[in-house]
């Protein structure tokens, strides 16, 4: 499984169904990071997106070796050009210098994002485009998670 395609922002079609070891002892969450930023979900995450009728995102069934329940993998199929660089706290590009021709230009590191909420428009989860590590949502989807006691989530004001 190419674990990069996760970053794409597009609807994808997987042969079978991948399948995540659990790495740490302790207790289930809703929400966890796989390897390389894969974000996995259990179906808690799944039916409170469908009751808030929160749109591009694809949930792929997933096998948690060892957890109960359903597992699906969080793709998210918008990818929005929104950073900013002039506001987040350091933003580094990869150069000629670097070594790496076919990654000159592109966002090499980024300390402390923020975006410019007004491209963003009315999406409710995305990747910004050029630092799709980070995925991103919008305050009242952040609120439901919340309220709904889904585990695992972390959030930073960008």
């Amino acid at each position: 499984m190419d674990p990069w395609q996760f970053r794409q922002g597009r609807v994808l079609a997987l042969e079978g169904v991948a399948c995540f070891p659990i790495q740490v002892a302790g207790d289930s969450l809703d929400f966890c990071w796989a390897a390389f930023a894969i974000p996995v979900v259990h179906e808690r995450v799944v039916q409170l997106f469908e009751r808030l009728g929160v749109q591009d995102v694809q949930f792929i069934p997933a096998k948690v070796a060892g957890a109960g329940g359903a597992h699906f993998i969080l793709n998210a199929l918008r990818v929005i050009r929104c950073i900013d660089d002039a506001r987040s706290e350091e933003v580094q590009h990869w150069t000629p210098e670097d070594g790496e021709p076919e990654k000159t230009g592109e966002y090499r590191s980024i300390i402390g994002l923020r975006i410019h909420p007004a491209k963003v428009g009315d999406a409710r989860i995305f990747r910004p485009w050029g630092w799709r590590i980070a995925l991103i949502v919008s305050e009242d989807l952040q609120q439901a998670i919340e309220a709904g006691g889904i585990s695992g989530v972390r959030f930073t004001s960008v």
